[in-house]
């Protein structure tokens, strides 16, 4: 070999098995959360004096206060969810497709709920829509009612009205990109060939905003499973979460088997209906495009 193709030939290089690239990650999430999460489920399984291994979660699921809170959970999450991707789909569709003066600047402060505290957007709401907010206020002073006639914030519905205000920017913000990229020419030809605009949304428009739809759905409705912040303060009348019940059991009572024993429940149910959602979605929008 010559002198000019050894100093072209490439240099050998130290190959690292694949373990090396993925141990790495791997240890951190570990020690971040698999080991955390260990130890609560650990906590919460532990035998107690009276009884053998599970004995917490024996305790805790039968009562009434668990379940109603279960039941309340997967409530909030899955109408807060439906709301957001109803009301993201319907922004997304306006802003891309039939964009007004003052377009951008909407989406702009849209995206600023998704810097906001979640406690803040409750109060904003207490404010005007509470039983001594302005609009309650005005419309007693104006009708002359005996009792503020809203009275809609202290409940379930409160609650996941102001879940789908907080968290429809993280399924509008998945859209629009989606929307971005759609090829202009497909919805062209459908409309030149006289498909009505309704049509065109259907199986154009729609079929493509499927991924961006299952990112934002699934993120929302991880996150309303979880949610703590709005339901504390909203203070809804008898609409206990399992992160409410988690919180009173820790804090408030000092159980911590108990908290740790549903606290794990509330993460299996968080992945459950995350699975639920991902086949469902994907199962609905396995077709593509079509205009027949």
């Amino acid at each position: 070999m010559s002198l000019a193709e050894a100093q072209a030939a490439p240099a050998p290089g130290i190959k690292l098995p694949p373990a090396a690239w993925t141990a790495p990650p791997l240890i951190a999430l570990g020690v971040i959360f698999f080991y955390p999460f260990a130890l609560i489920v650990a906590q919460g399984a532990a035998p107690t004096q009276e009884a053998g291994l599970f004995a917490t979660f024996a305790r805790v699921v039968p009562t009434s206060l668990f379940q109603s809170a279960a039941l309340h959970t997967v409530e909030i999450a899955l109408g807060a969810s439906a709301g957001c991707l109803v009301l993201g789909l319907a922004i997304a569709l306006s802003l891309s497709f039939a964009p007004f003066p003052g377009a951008r600047s909407a989406a702009r402060l849209i995206d600023a709920f998704i810097a906001l505290p979640t406690f803040l957007m409750t109060l904003a709401f207490t404010f005007i829509y509470g039983s001594a907010g302005l609009l309650n206020g005005w419309l007693v002073k104006a009708f002359g009612f005996e009792a503020p006639p809203i009275d809609f914030l202290y409940s379930i519905w409160g609650v996941i009205l102001a879940e789908v205000t907080v968290y429809t920017p993280f399924v509008l913000r998945p859209l629009l990109a989606a929307f971005s990229q759609l090829d202009q020419s497909q919805i062209e030809v459908a409309l030149s060939l006289g498909a009505k605009p309704w049509r065109v949304t259907r199986d154009v428009v729609l079929p493509a905003a499927i991924p961006a739809l299952l990112a934002g759905g699934s993120l929302c409705l991880l996150l309303t499973v979880n949610e703590f912040g709005i339901v504390l303060f909203i203070g809804a009348k008898g609409v206990i979460t399992l992160p409410l019940l988690v919180y009173g059991k820790a804090i408030q009572e000092g159980d911590y088997s108990a908290a740790c024993a549903i606290a794990t429940i509330n993460v299996v149910l968080s992945v459950v209906l995350y699975t639920i959602y991902r086949v469902t979605v994907a199962r609905l929008g396995g077709g593509g495009a079509r205009l027949g």
